[in-house]
């Protein structure tokens, strides 16, 4: 492999000022749009020796066939320069997002003579102010039902509210009181609008102030013996406090905040928004990302951000798990894309810390979480998905016949005690977990001998599909039958461990291979270079599905001999008995803590006596 690629322009004529680079292939097509404080600093990166790259970026660097690049005045201009190339060249090797619904929104047509009110899914009519994105259409409707109660703004269409015009009726909406009827002169249009500005500065958030007014208008209305605007006041107050049932408090009414939540792995990342206006979370927003280059999270916040408010105005605060690098000219953009100019406009990125924020901030992480593992367990729960990654593994790999059964090993211990080792079955690409199998290694000096020991166990038995019990003869199944390819986690010395085992056993005829976490590269035994799989394909998502399984599974019998081993060990101690165990580990979280707590610390568990607690921490210390 060539230490660098051709195309490779000199040092010299790469300037040191801020701007955006394009990498493009042989037919013009631009591959991929980034920026930089200084465009020599970062291109020196891609045009390192090939085999120091990391594999993604090798793979794009290799694909394309010229660099150039623009500089630009400030690094706020670089990031504005950068968005525009990823939106006008959609490059293959950008972030790609899979956001696959159309959010529906609450629209007011403020720019109208008359006003509207309606759900849609178009975020370019003129004049109009939206609230949202919802997730569910039906949430929306049921809210605008309950505000029309307040304030009867026309909903209708124009083809409706011109009929009403030429024929001096009024719709149904009209008759029942949810809505003022300007279609028939009812109310000025003046009026109306005015009613319309109400319903969106409600929305806006300012419900609590709205409410108070209400309360006011309402006693001032009972005092004057107007008891007619008094009952229609409270049917309003009773119509907005419905509507306000269906979004919780989750902040002060004086906050709007835009909080996001991000999980990701090596492959994809998940993203959460949640908009609180007023207080309320008033709508949430989650889409998908897959990822072609290793991004760390700051980069991909300072993407999400550019996605997020590309047709949508953005908040004075929004909370971040990460502030990315440019943060202050991402939050100069964001200002702009506001509209605002002044301190008081500018928008602030933010990490929370503590706090009501950082406990909300919390639950959206929670969520993208989930988002991420529901969205990996669709994929490959997928029927046409898990076979085309069956195929595309046989390709991959060469195999003779797509592997229908898989069988996965990962070693786990700790500091090199209690040492463990995982053994999962995928058939058809699902998991088989009453295959799952566990082994207990005495001793081992590091992982690959651990392997070793643990693929030679296993391959005693591949040829052994049942064994008796008692004496009945009753067959039970214990490795059922041999799998078609062997699948263990780590690289290239892990690889020659299982092969060596494999040689040891006699075994031949089945597949193996490994895939190392880092850069998610598949291992064949006696190669110099890895497999690499698109890193959007079924394929890599099975392999990595199977490896995380085989590492869940690792662990948890990890920590499960862990807790049986420092049970031993008090089960000695005169005066400690199961329950006080069980008090002691309860009361610490882990073992970990309970070995670094003193005698003092232990005291505090309820049971546990002086005397007795310093006798717990001389035999842990020992």
């Amino acid at each position: 492999m060539a230490d660098t690629v051709a195309y490779r322009p000199k040092a010299g004529d790469i300037p040191t000022l801020p701007g955006v680079y394009r990498f493009s292939d042989a037919s013009g097509r631009v591959l991929y749009v980034g920026k930089a404080n200084s465009l020599r600093a970062r291109l020196s990166n891609y045009f390192a020796p090939l085999r120091t790259l990391h594999e993604r970026t090798r793979r794009m660097v290799l694909a394309a066939d010229s660099v150039d690049w623009t500089v630009v005045g400030s690094e706020f201009e670089a990031l504005q320069l950068e968005y525009t190339w990823i939106k006008e060249f959609d490059p293959p090797f950008n972030v790609k997002f899979r956001d696959d619904k159309t959010y529906p929104y609450l629209a007011i047509t403020l720019g109208d003579p008359v006003p509207r009110v309606f759900i849609t899914r178009n975020r370019k009519i003129p004049g109009a102010r939206y609230f949202g994105p919802y997730t569910k259409v039906w949430a929306i409707r049921e809210t605008v039902d309950q505000m029309l109660k307040a304030f009867p703004m026309r909903s209708c269409t124009d083809s409706t509210y011109k009929r009403a015009e030429q024929t001096g009726r009024p719709c149904l909406l009209g008759d029942i009181g949810k809505c003022v009827a300007p279609c028939v002169g009812r109310v000025k249009k003046e009026e109306h609008k005015s009613v319309a500005l109400d319903f969106a500065s409600f929305m806006g958030g300012n419900d609590s102030r709205y409410l108070a007014d209400l309360t006011t208008r309402m006693k001032r209305a009972a005092a004057e013996q107007d008891y007619e605007s008094a009952a229609r006041i409270r049917d309003q107050l009773g119509a907005l406090e419905a509507a306000l049932a269906k979004s919780t408090i989750v902040l002060h009414d004086d906050i709007d905040v835009d909080i996001f939540g991000i999980a990701h792995d090596e492959l994809a990342a998940a993203v959460q928004q949640f908009m609180v206006r007023g207080g309320r979370i008033r709508g949430v927003r989650g889409w998908v990302v897959d990822k072609e280059l290793d991004l760390d999270l700051g980069a991909l916040v300072d993407t999400v951000l550019q996605k997020a408010y590309e047709d949508a105005v953005p908040p004075r605060e929004i909370l971040i798990p990460e502030l990315p690098d440019d943060s202050a000219a991402l939050e100069l953009l964001l200002t702009r894309l506001r509209g605002d100019r002044g301190e008081t406009g500018r928008v602030a990125l933010r990490s929370a810390q503590r706090g009501d924020k950082a406990a909300l901030a919390l639950t959206v992480a929670t969520n993208a979480h989930n988002a991420l593992v529901l969205y990996k367990s669709k994929r490959s729960g997928d029927f046409v998905a898990r076979s085309q990654a069956l195929a595309d593994i046989q390709e991959a790999l060469g195999m003779p016949e797509a592997p229908l059964r898989i069988e996965c090993f990962d070693v786990s211990h700790l500091s090199g005690t209690n040492i463990v080792a995982s053994m999962v079955v995928f058939e058809d690409g699902l998991p088989k977990k009453d295959q799952y199998r566990r082994f207990s290694i005495p001793e081992s000096t590091d992982d690959t001998q651990s392997i070793y020991q643990t693929l030679s166990r296993r391959l005693a038995n591949v040829d052994q599909e049942t064994t008796r019990a008692g004496d009945d003869d009753q067959a039970v199944k214990k490795f059922a039958y041999r799998p078609n390819l062997l699948i263990v986690d780590g690289g290239q010395p892990q690889v020659a461990a299982a092969a060596k085992a494999m040689a040891d056993a006699g075994v031949t005829g089945i597949q193996l291979c490994g895939i190392a976490k880092r850069l998610e590269e598949i291992w064949l035994p006696d190669s110099d270079y890895p497999v690499i799989l698109p890193r959007n394909s079924d394929a890599l998502f099975l392999f990595q599905r199977i490896r995380d399984e085989a590492h869940r599974f690792a662990i948890s019998y990890q920590r499960q001999r862990r807790s049986k081993d420092i049970s031993s060990v008090l089960d000695g101690i005169p005066g400690l008995g199961p329950s006080r165990i069980r008090e002691l580990l309860r009361h610490f979280g882990s073992v970990k803590q309970l070995r670094a707590a003193d005698a003092a610390a232990i005291t505090e568990v309820n049971g546990i006596g002086p005397a007795l607690a310093e006798v717990i921490h001389r035999t842990l210390r020992a």
